[in-house]
Parts: C-alpha cells; sequence; structure tokens
C-alpha cells in the first residue's frame, strides 16, 4: 500500500502519539481492506461516543490523555445520557457517571458536541460527493443516497481514528465504481396516494433491507416527491433490518437520473417486484405486539426534526394523554431549542409528553422495567426494541400514535392499505 509523506509522518509519531495510535488503526485496517492508497476527507460523525462499556470509556480517554485533536471538522452521534434529564428516567448513577467522562473525552478531542443521529438536519449536511468518515447506519445511508457524500461504514472506534488523521482507505463505497446499483426493485401497481404515506417508507425501507442485504438497491416506478424525513425514514428502515449504506431511486436521489445512470450501464444482479401486498406484510412484520395493550409511545429515531415537531403539533393540540401511556420525543438539543423557539414544543409539553435529548432508548437504559409494550412509527425502533429494550412493539403512523396515546390503548388506521 502506498502511503504518502504525511501518512508516514502520522504512523511515525512525528504529529504526536494520540495520532499516531490512531494512523496505526488505520493503516492496519486498510490492510485488511486490501487498499492501494489512503485518501482525505473533510468531515467525519463519530458513533463511538456512545457508553455501551469500559472498553470505549478508556479507549476515547487513552486518546485524549495522549494528545489527540480531530483534524477535520467532527459530529457527535447520540451519547449515552441526556446530562440534564437523566434523573428523570431509570438511569443508573454509576452508568450517568461513566457515559457523561465519555461525552467529556470525546470533546477534548475537538468534537461538536451536537448529539445526534441526524446530523444531516442538524446544518452539517454534507455536499454531492463529499468525502466523508461518518458512523452511524441512518446517517450512513442519508449521506450516500439522498446527499450523495460518500463515506463507507465506518465502525466505532475506527470513526475517531479517521476523524483524528483526516485519512481512510481508498475502498467501498468512497469510490464511484462500487456505488452502481445492484438489486433493481421495482414498483408494481402501487397508487400513487400509498407512494405518498410516510408508512410506505417504514415498509419499503424494511423490505429493501431484508432483500438488498448489504448490496445497493435501486428503486424504479416511484411517482411521487419523497420528503426528507421520508427519506429518512426508509434508510432508517433499510440499514436496520440489512446492511443498506446506499440506495438509489430512479428520478429522485443524485446519482440516479435515470435506470441506467443508478447501474452505471450494467445488468441488475437480481430484479425484485414490490407489490401492495409485499410492502404490507413487511409493514405488519415490524409489530410484534399483541392486543391493544400500551405503556409508552416513542417518537424520534432517527432523531425527530423540526419539521416532525411541526406535523406533531397541531395533532396533539388542545388534547391530553392518558394518564396511563407515557409519550416520549428523542431529538438533538439543537432541535428542541429550534422547537421551543418556533413554538412547536409547547403543545407537546402541554399534552403531557416529553422530550430527550442527545441519547435515545436504544443508548442508555432509562425505561422502567414496568414498560412491556411501546407505540412507534418508526422502523428502526421496531426493528430493535424487542430484542435490546425486551418490549413488545406495535408499528404505526405518527396520527396513529397519538391517537393511542389519548385512548390509553393501541390503535391503527390500516386503511392506507387498501386498494
Amino acid at each position: 500500500m502506498h502511503l504518502t509523506g504525511r501518512d508516514r509522518d502520522l504512523l511515525e509519531g512525528r504529529c504526536g502519539p494520540g495520532a499516531q495510535v490512531a494512523m496505526a488503526i488505520l493503516v492496519r485496517m486498510a490492510e485488511i481492506y486490501d487498499a492501494e492508497e489512503m485518501m482525505d476527507i473533510t468531515h467525519a460523525h463519530i458513533d463511538s461516543a456512545i457508553y455501551i462499556g469500559e472498553a470505549g470509556l478508556e479507549f476515547a480517554e487513552r486518546l485524549a490523555s495522549l494528545g489527540a485533536k480531530v483534524s477535520v471538522p467532527t459530529t457527535l452521534n447520540v451519547s449515552g445520557l441526556d446530562e440534564h434529564h437523566w434523573r428523570d428516567w431509570n438511569v443508573p448513577a454509576d452508568w450517568a457517571e461513566k457515559a457523561h467522562r465519555q461525552m467529556v473525552a470525546y470533546q477534548k478531542l475537538g468534537c461538536q458536541p451536537t448529539w445526534t443521529c441526524a446530523p444531516y438536519q442538524t446544518g452539517a449536511a454534507p455536499r454531492l460527493g463529499q468525502q466523508l468518515a461518518w458512523g452511524e447506519s441512518n446517517a450512513i445511508v442519508f449521506a450516500n443516497s439522498v446527499l450523495g457524500a460518500r463515506t463507507e461504514r465506518y465502525p466505532d472506534f475506527l470513526d475517531i481514528c479517521a476523524a483524528i488523521t483526516g485519512r481512510v482507505p481508498a475502498v467501498g463505497l468512497h469510490l464511484t465504481e462500487n456505488r452502481a446499483g445492484q438489486v433493481l426493485m421495482r414498483l408494481i401497481d402501487v397508487p400513487h396516494r400509498l407512494q405518498e404515506h410516510d408508512s410506505f417508507y417504514v415498509a419499503l425501507g424494511h423490505l429493501m433491507g431484508q432483500v438488498a442485504e448489504d448490496r445497493v438497491p435501486v428503486v424504479d416506478g416511484l411517482e411521487a416527491t419523497p420528503g426528507e424525513d421520508q427519506l429518512k425514514a426508509l434508510g432508517a428502515a433499510a440499514s436496520s433490518s440489512g446492511s443498506v449504506a446506499l440506495f438509489h431511486i430512479v428520478g429522485r436521489t443524485p446519482e440516479a437520473s435515470t435506470l441506467q445512470a443508478a447501474f452505471q450501464g450494467n445488468p441488475p444482479e437480481q430484479v425484485i417486484d414490490v407489490t401492495v401486498g409485499r410492502l404490507r406484510s413487511a409493514w405488519q412484520e415490524l409489530s410484534s405486539a399483541k392486543g391493544d395493550q400500551l405503556d409508552m409511545v416513542v417518537l424520534g429515531s432517527p432523531h425527530f426534526s423540526l419539521a416532525e415537531f411541526s406535523r406533531l403539533a397541531p395533532l396533539i393540540e388542545g388534547r391530553r394523554r392518558h394518564p396511563g401511556v407515557e409519550f416520549l420525543v428523542t431529538s438533538s438539543r439543537a432541535v428542541k431549542e429550534l422547537a421551543e423557539r418556533s413554538g412547536v414544543l409547547a403543545p407537546l409539553e402541554a399534552f403531557g409528553g416529553r422530550v430527550t435529548v442527545d441519547t435515545c432508548v436504544l443508548a442508555t437504559p432509562m425505561l422502567p422495567p414496568s414498560v412491556k409494550t411501546i407505540m412507534t412509527n418508526s422502523a428502526k425502533y421496531a426493528y430493535y426494541a424487542p430484542g435490546m429494550l425486551e418490549t413488545r412493539v406495535a408499528l404505526g403512523s405518527l396520527s396513529d400514535c397519538v391517537q393511542s396515546a389519548v385512548t390509553g390503548r393501541v390503535v391503527r388506521d390500516e386503511s392506507f392499505w387498501e386498494s
């Protein structure tokens, strides 16, 4: 593998011991990837700031003690702690102390304390063709697919090494030839009305992950124009049920102006016909709850955007949640502040709902044991909660979630699936 003079300076410790550790890890991984060279990045997004155990904390504090600093603008994914409201939940004090130490360590490294899994919605949206080192599955797929930036699937620890050195192995989705479509998903007789519904994108994403796995899927036949949050939901679903890091939608995403462009002139490896029936089955698979028992509604995976707060506000205006059902929205501190200034947070507070920032229920032990059944409009929550939180999940639309919180039981309107 070819290393530049700058690479060798990093590797041989002339840029400091922290950068030397980071570069040594990157070079070893580049050898495993069989990379021919390293390349520059201009932005990083770090997933490894989440506290999940002693090893991650030790790694972060060791880098900080060695004087390491990020060399490119670097944002932080969700942490393991809502610093200001963790005592309102079931978070153990020992966990909170260690999670906070890990947050502090990453800030010492020079990372921006954004604490969000949707950095593309908080002023850090990269540009078409920009080379990145992003962690967090939904952020990766959104950057690659919707924005046309370029990042590989950076795992914890490798992401911060890339941020410190500003270098990554020149492999995978960084390279044009690896961004060609591989699986064709043809929409067959899917009504335009259904294509405009939020749940369509949840179902399509869940199905996409199942059939594409780690390949690049291409969707053809979409007539509706999806909004940013719908594309966010699609990518989050696809990167949960599968390992999708890039998808193309013909005529809708930047590298898929035509079907031929999406596949770079290559034939698809596989063709999947996507019907309403298949989409409905995928949507139903994400519900593990039986009956109408409900303990909590959870929204915001990926983190709730300002647009989603604005959509939620009129649904809950003048209403009140059932006393037996918690109503929780997870978001970033920046978006919460915007929502407060815009007047769309007040209806949530009047409704009896709560907001937790900087983290997510999948990343911190905040839920009490009494929460057995949750409802959400998020495919990511629905996919992971049964295993990670040991809860049952009912999947519904945003309107369903509100109605269920008001009535105190699971209520779902599935009429949008009718032909």
